[in-house]
């Protein structure tokens, strides 16, 4: 057990099937880090499972419970397991570097097609068992982990004892084009209340632009900044502080006449996608892939509908949550990943992500917050499928951004723990 102020930790590691419906094949190591309270560590305490967003994203590294959120406010009454899900973090991770060692891209998309909710749902079950026997346990999705909780009440919901989910509740039948179709006009308006608050980074941008279409930028690991890879620093724009990060490193882009190592660092930081490539790589096909229709790049088809998005518009639009096939040949930590993507993205083979009927009958008490104007998970989208699911209670409010559940202290995650217990 590690100790930290306000924190007892333990780490545990489960070897799982890569495949749960072959379980004698491959396996892999599921990490994940039990958090509880020092002065209740020696009790029975119910388990809350934390599923992370993304597809893609590892579970959070706590700092102490002294830093205010949702974690400081579960540990009064809970344990807290947080699963890095499989592929992220120390759960056997896809890298860059693993990736290589595949002998074909078949193989390698092969592999990949395992890493989507339906698996970790299969993953949890057997963390569930091994930690909890037969009890069930609650769960906190924030964003793709609510993707992954409906998954889960869709396909074992006897180990759920209540679940909540922040700003993760997906169409449960939309499929691709839909989604992008309904994704780009909320990114737009991101971006028009971007330039209204800094009016003045619109002419930045395209300075920075209009430099980047006619000189050969590098970026510190060698890849060229181009105007399209400039863009995709728009993927921030749905979190609470999004606009003040992208403002602040647009602030000190220019050093003389050309881009500072400082911008040029930082945008090779955020947009590189070295931590998560499971994020660009299984996107498409992780959340929205089901049934004999392939996604097949929605997201580069549906911006051929929305010409101010144009590379020449003014002003220059940012990109969201979307990932281009360009990317795999453009930035060093997805070339790798390349060829699997192009067959994911033309796999016409998906299985159901969620059961409609057994969703429909569900007992679970589930407590959903909806962002209303989330950039990332389509409101309208959300509530439809609330209504679709039995015994789901939601709250919608515009009072935070996609990242409600940290950036409001333990506000968001007490209301819906009080809305299930019906204290609220």
């Amino acid at each position: 057990m590690i100790r930290t102020p306000g924190l007892a930790m333990t780490d545990h590691r489960f070897t799982v099937p890569l495949d749960h419906a072959d379980p004698g094949g491959r396996t892999i190591e599921v990490f994940a880090r039990e958090v509880v309270d020092p002065s209740r560590a020696g009790e029975r305490l119910p388990w809350l499972l934390y599923l992370q967003g993304g597809p893609g994203g590892k579970s959070p590294r706590p700092q102490n419970a002294a830093t205010p959120g949702w974690l400081r406010h579960a540990l009064r009454t809970h344990r807290v397991l947080l699963l890095d899900q499989r592929g992220t973090g120390r759960s056997t991770p896809v890298t860059a570097r693993a990736a290589a060692e595949f002998r074909s891209a078949a193989e390698l998309a092969a592999y990949l097609a395992h890493f989507r909710s339906d698996a970790i749902v299969a993953d949890c079950e057997l963390i569930r068992r091994r930690l909890c026997g037969d009890q069930p346990w609650e769960s906190l999705g924030q964003s793709y982990g609510g993707f992954i909780t409906l998954a889960y009440l869709s396909r074992a919901p006897e180990g759920l004892r209540a679940c909540y989910v922040t700003g993760g509740l997906p169409g449960l039948s939309a499929t691709a084009d839909e989604v992008y179709a309904r994704t780009y006009p909320r990114v737009r308006d991101k971006n028009a209340t971007y330039y209204a608050r800094y009016p003045e980074d619109a002419e930045r941008v395209r300075r920075i632009a209009d430099l980047l279409a006619r000189e050969d930028v590098r970026l510190p690991d060698g890849d060229r900044l181009t105007v399209r890879r400039l863009r995709t620093l728009g993927l921030a724009f749905g979190m609470g502080d999004g606009f003040e990060r992208v403002h602040w490193l647009l602030d000190e882009a220019f050093d003389g006449g050309g881009l500072s190592a400082t911008f040029r660092y930082q945008v090779m930081a955020l947009t590189g996608l070295v931590d998560n490539p499971l994020f660009a790589v299984i996107h498409e096909g992780a959340s929205y892939g089901q049934g004999d229709k392939p996604t097949g790049w929605a997201a580069e088809r549906a911006l051929a509908d929305f010409p101010e998005f144009a590379e020449d518009a003014d002003p220059l639009l940012f990109t969201g949550e979307m990932m281009y096939p360009w990317m795999f040949r453009e930035i060093a930590g997805l070339r790798p990943f390349a060829e699997a993507a192009d067959l994911l993205a033309e796999r016409a083979d998906w299985p159901p992500l969620y059961d409609l009927g057994r969703l429909a009958r569900n007992e679970v008490p589930v407590a959903a917050v909806v962002y209303h104007d989330d950039m990332y998970v389509d409101a309208s989208l959300s509530l439809g499928t609330a209504r679709a699911v039995g015994n789901v209670r939601t709250w919608v409010t515009d009072e935070w951004e996609h990242d409600g559940v940290a950036a409001s202290g333990d506000r968001v995650l007490a209301r819906l723990m009080d809305m299930v217990a019906g204290r609220v």
